[in-house]
Parts: structure tokens; C-alpha cells; sequence
């Protein structure tokens, strides 16, 4: 329940931030509004530009997320950002949700009935903060490091493509990792795993459906996007626990699965496909938000593929 503490001062601090100028100024249609709270936030006088508002408040502010205009424009943006984003979470929440699990399989930890339940909550916070020391914290300060360098559709097809790889690096000679002296070798790829997803998908999915679509759908598409993912997640965590049960011995109240080595190859074989659909994300890399939304464009000047 201390959990509802940061959501309710989140709320609160939320409920205090004007709207963003481009939706006040451009579909609100309420340029004095947008002025003050430009004013406001950056702290400096703004002064009214109507005209040339008027003149960017184009039809793109009309159509909406049914209408052949967008799927004209935005249509294959919005099936590249959902199953990307949903694909991701099936691999991402696999992997994370059932840490313990995967260790104690893989002999890291020991069996929790062999241990009390303080060592067992000792041993799986300690292999937790090393995963996420090692692979999931820096790779998200690598993404703030590089993605106005490298891009965004760049960094999202190299986690893909990486996070394929060491997962296939541990489901071949998952036989030989899980024997007794092998666990370090476990850990290191496991961990890639981890950094790649943040250097990688688990950053760029959430950002890129915030960028490329009108300001007048943005958040529509961002929240279609993240349900995606959110439906991801729950297939990931519930699918992964059967799956990833013994062939032969499964888990007490547990039915038997494809066994762990061969959920690890349906992970890999998950981050492949994660990375075909990222060959649909538009680049947004140095572009600003109404050029890569194409909302001062006319539909005959627009290519469909966004590029």
C-alpha cells in the first residue's frame, strides 16, 4: 500500500501542469491559453503568432483514428509500434517476472524449501540487484547517452536483434550452463539480455509512439500502444510460468510445458519478430513533432510509408 504514496503526489503534481502547448494551440484552438502557458513554463514573454497558427491548423486536426486519412498516414506506424511493444513485453516480463524461478532452475539460488524464508529473500534480492546493476540500469543510461546520436529506430532494431542473440546464446548450451561451475556464464548472458532491452526496445517503445503520430491522436495511439504491450505482459507472465515447466517433472499443481530450454528458444524466436515489425518504425531522430506526424502536409504530399 506505500505504493499509492508516489501515484497520489504523481496525481497531484500532474493535475498541476498546463497542457502542452501544441494540443492547446493547434486542436483546442486556444492560442491565448497556449501563450501563457508557454509563458509560464519557460518562464520568459511569449508573444501571439495567431496567423501563423492559423495557417499550421490544418485539416489533420479533423480526421480521426477510423478515418482513411490516418491509416493512409499512420496505419502501418500503429501496427509497427503495437506489436513491437507487444512482442517485447511477451519476452520482457517472461524474463523478469520469473527471475527466481530461471535462477533456481539454472541452480543459482538454491531450491526455496531449502531454504527459511529470510535467506530466500536475501539470495533472490541479491541476484536481482546484480542483473539489474549489471545489465538493467546502465542500459538505460546508454539509451539517454545515444538516442539523439544513434536514433531511435536504430537502437530499437540493434536490442532486438542483440536480445535474440544472447537469448539463443543461452538456449543452445542451456544443458551446460545449468551444470555446477558454468553459473557465471549464465549470469553474463542473462544480464545482456537485460541491458539490450533497455539499450534497446524497452526504452524506444515507449518513446516513439509519442513522437510520430498528430497531436490531436498522439496519446490515443501511445495508450493503444501500451495496451499492446500491457496484453503482452500478461501473456508473457502467465505463459512463460506453464511453459517453462519440466517436460517430465513439473512443478507441484503445474501441468507439464516445453521445458525451460525451449521457452527460451520461443523468447528468441519472440525478439526475432520484434525485430521484422521494427523495420516499420519511422526514424524521428532531429525531426521535429509536426514533421514526423506529417500534420502540415497535404494528403497527396504524403508518403504512406512516413519516410
Amino acid at each position: 500500500m506505500f505504493g499509492t504514496i508516489p501515484a497520489a503526489l504523481t496525481y497531484y503534481w500532474r493535475m498541476k501542469m498546463p497542457e502542452t502547448a501544441r494540443y492547446t494551440a493547434l486542436i483546442a484552438r486556444n492560442m491565448k491559453q497556449a501563450t501563457a502557458d508557454m509563458s509560464r513554463v519557460l518562464n520568459k514573454d511569449i508573444t501571439e503568432e495567431e496567423e501563423q497558427v492559423r495557417l499550421q491548423v490544418v485539416s489533420g486536426d479533423t480526421w480521426g483514428l477510423f478515418s482513411r486519412q490516418f491509416m493512409s498516414r499512420h496505419g502501418l506506424h500503429l501496427l509497427a509500434t503495437t506489436s513491437t511493444w507487444f512482442l517485447l513485453d511477451v519476452a520482457f516480463y517472461s524474463q523478469n517476472l520469473f527471475q527466481k524461478d530461471i535462477f533456481t532452475k539454472v541452480g543459482w539460488i538454491p531450491p526455496a524449501r531449502t531454504m527459511s524464508a529470510l535467506e530466500e529473500l536475501y539470495r533472490i534480492a541479491r541476484a536481482q540487484a546484480l542483473i539489474a546493476l549489471c545489465g538493467t540500469v546502465p542500459g538505460y543510461w546508454f539509451t539517454v547517452a545515444f538516442i539523439d546520436i544513434i536514433g531511435r529506430f536504430w537502437i530499437q532494431l540493434m536490442g532486438f536483434a542483440m536480445m535474440t542473440i544472447f537469448m539463443l546464446a543461452i538456449a543452445v548450451p542451456y544443458d551446460y550452463l545449468v551444470k555446477p561451475g558454468h553459473h557465471t556464464g549464465f549470469v553474463v548472458l542473462y544480464g545482456l539480455t537485460f541491458f539490450f532491452a533497455n539499450f534497446g526496445p524497452n526504452s524506444t517503445t515507449f518513446i516513439v509512439p509519442a513522437e510520430i503520430f498528430p497531436a490531436r491522436l498522439r496519446s490515443t495511439c501511445h495508450g493503444v500502444s501500451a495496451a499492446a504491450g500491457k496484453a503482452g505482459a500478461i501473456i508473457g507472465a502467465f505463459g512463460f510460468l506453464y511453459a517453462s515447466q519440466d517436460q517430465k517433472k513439473p512443478d507441484k499443481g503445474y501441468s507439464a510445458g516445453i521445458g525451460m530450454r525451449n521457452a527460451l528458444f520461443l523468447l528468441a524466436g519472440t525478439n526475432f519478430l520484434g525485430l521484422l515489425f521494427s523495420l516499420l518504425v519511422p526514424e524521428s531522430k532531429g525531426r521535429s513533432l509536426e514533421e514526423i506526424s506529417k500534420e502540415n502536409f497535404d494528403d497527396d504530399k504524403v508518403d504512406p510509408t512516413g519516410v
